[in-house]
């Protein structure tokens, strides 16, 4: 497939592009600075900023999909303005855990040790799934991590789930950038979770 990566010069964006690129996709991998986007064959870096719909529009204009691994300043509808000039119908999100459930109505932004520091970004986060939710017009999906996303090995063993936060047997929620990569590049392969939310942990 032809797949734009918005934000791909940041640690999960960079995996992405990788792995994209690992399995034979062509990547227009998009960073306000391409210098820091990963090289290989198949990559092509592009400096762009999601900001600007119109720009944007221009830079995705001919893929296949779009993976968004932006930071959630940068307005959902923004991102979906662009997709529609650009005719482009499918989005893959990179979100958060904030939303996930840890009990029926009850989420990990809900409790009591959720960081104070997190929350700012945490609540655009959620409010960018809710925005999703209502879209009918392109195809979306929006991928929340483990609780705690970090640099790790590309093991490419995990246990998928939808809206509840995944958990070990010791109750903790962990993936490394490597893993979370081959979970989303299996979306946009697999087509699993369509207009729908999910989520990967060990």
């Amino acid at each position: 497939m032809k797949v734009a990566v918005l934000g791909a010069s940041g640690r999960a964006g960079s995996e992405i592009t990788q792995e994209l690129a690992r399995r034979g996709h062509q990547v227009t991998a998009i960073a306000r600075n391409p210098e820091a986007i990963p090289a290989g064959t198949g990559i092509t870096p592009v400096a762009g900023d999601a900001s600007d719909t119109d720009a944007l529009a221009e830079r995705i204009k001919g893929v296949d999909a779009v993976i968004s691994a932006l930071h959630f300043d940068i307005p959902m509808e923004t991102l979906l303005t662009a997709l529609r000039k650009a005719g482009i119908g499918r989005l893959l999100v990179t979100g958060g855990a904030a939303s996930l459930e840890i009990a029926p109505g009850k989420r990990v932004f809900d409790t009591p040790d959720f960081p104070a520091e997190w929350k700012g970004m945490a609540q655009q986060g959620i409010d960018a799934l809710e925005t999703l939710r209502g879209v009918t017009d392109i195809d979306w999906t929006f991928f929340s991590p483990a609780a705690l996303i970090e640099e790790g090995p590309r093991t490419g063993q995990f246990r998928l789930g939808t809206d509840t936060l995944v958990t070990d047997d010791k109750g903790d929620s962990k993936i490394s950038f490597a893993d979370y990569a081959i979970a989303m590049v299996d979306e946009l392969e697999q087509h699993n979770h369509s207009r729908a939310r999910f989520t990967a942990a060990y």
